[in-house]
């Protein structure tokens, strides 16, 4: 792959990565959500359209490089259905869709990650990002 291209994960090792990189490389999966105060915790900026990074897989290897198409800040409460479609994981309405990034929001591992509770609310902000796959 490309050394100088960022490296990108999703979710934590293991299953759940997994699920999502299949998701991916079958056309599936075309958007992520992410909570705006991941990158203000990391202090990192947000991906910009034609930003390229490596998926790395749950074993830390590079999978295929993915493209940003679109980026968005939205409120929590605002996310649209074809977004959480879009997520390749089977919601079929915005209600699955935040009940299940609820859930992995508020995981110990995320807890960790944030160092705190995270206390999610409709005005919560979440970046919403459009990617496709190059190679």
């Amino acid at each position: 792959m490309n050394a100088d291209l960022p490296p990108v994960e999703f979710g934590f090792p293991g299953p759940l990565r997994d699920a999502l990189i299949a998701a991916m490389r079958s056309g599936a999966k075309t958007t992520t959500t992410s909570l705006l105060r991941e990158y203000e915790i990391e202090d990192e900026s947000l991906p910009m359209i034609g930003q390229r990074g490596v998926v790395i897989d749950s074993e830390g290897k590079e999978s295929f490089v993915i493209e940003t198409t679109e980026i968005a800040t939205v409120r929590l409460g605002d996310v649209p259905l074809e977004h959480a479609v879009s997520e390749g994981e089977g919601y079929e309405s915005v209600a699955q869709w935040r009940e299940a990034h609820s859930r992995f929001w508020s995981s110990a591992a995320m807890r960790a990650e944030l160092g705190s509770d995270v206390e999610l609310t409709d005005d919560t902000l979440v970046v919403l990002e459009r990617f496709i796959v190059i190679r």
